[in-house]
């Protein structure tokens, strides 16, 4: 059903497309005129084309949603692991961030640039 509604969005979408470029804009659009009587007059070229349009891109608009609505409700859809990076654990709470970094147990081995305050 999903496939289905898929295509006839697509359709919708070239039936727009064609239908926006056929009507005439300021410097002319790909019609060519027609008859100067009836449906295919100036006037009632532009005034089907616009509602064409119209009605087209409510469609359009209504079977996004809907593609969007039951795209969500899908059931079956899961996510693929296949690509993920590989994640180490986080270091434990008490164990410092750089291994090499750990203390000697002797404080006055530890020379950390820091200079002690004359009292």
């Amino acid at each position: 059903m999903f496939t289905f509604l898929l295509v006839v969005h697509a359709i919708i979408a070239a039936l727009l497309v064609t239908v926006i470029l056929m009507q005439k804009s300021e410097g002319g659009g790909l019609t060519t005129g027609g008859s100067p009587s009836g449906l295919m007059s100036a006037r009632g070229a532009a005034d089907f084309l616009t509602r064409a349009t119209a009605i087209l891109a409510g469609l359009f608009i209504a079977m996004s949603i809907a593609l969007a609505v039951i795209a969500a409700n899908r059931g079956g859809g899961s996510i693929d692991t296949s690509l993920a990076r590989p994640t180490t654990p986080p270091p434990a709470a008490g164990a410092p961030a750089n291994p090499a970094a750990q203390p000697t147990g002797n404080p006055a081995a530890a020379d950390n640039g820091a200079v002690p305050l004359a009292r």
